[in-house]
């Protein structure tokens, strides 16, 4: 064990290096504990976020109209208590869509 104070990681914001150099050894133990549990429920979060994306109606077909990218997705649309198919994606900082049709052919 070294005599010397740690190095605070560099992506650590010096504020936060600040405060936790004034907590005593104990609360240290805790927020590193807290720490730890957090970083696993925003990991976790995150995979659950990324396993509904990968759940939801994505359609890959070669019909795509006229403008449509490869990379377009299929979304469905509630509009007046009508649910509607749109191909979807992302152009730069915007997000375009294109009519596809009713998710009940019937309507």
């Amino acid at each position: 064990m070294s005599y010397e104070p740690p190095s605070p990681p560099q992506e650590l914001p010096a504020d936060v290096v600040d405060t936790l150099n004034d907590y005593s050894p104990e609360l240290l133990r805790h927020v590193a504990r807290y720490t730890e549990e957090l970083a696993e429920y925003h990991e976790r979060e995150a995979r659950l976020a990324e396993n509904e994306e990968n759940n939801q109606i994505e359609e890959r077909s070669e019909d795509r109209p006229d403008g449509v990218p490869s990379k377009a997705t299929i979304t469905v649309k509630e509009i007046n208590d009508n649910r509607y198919y749109y191909w979807q994606w992302r152009d730069g900082e915007k997000i375009r869509s294109k009519y596809k049709g009713p998710v009940d052919p019937e309507n």
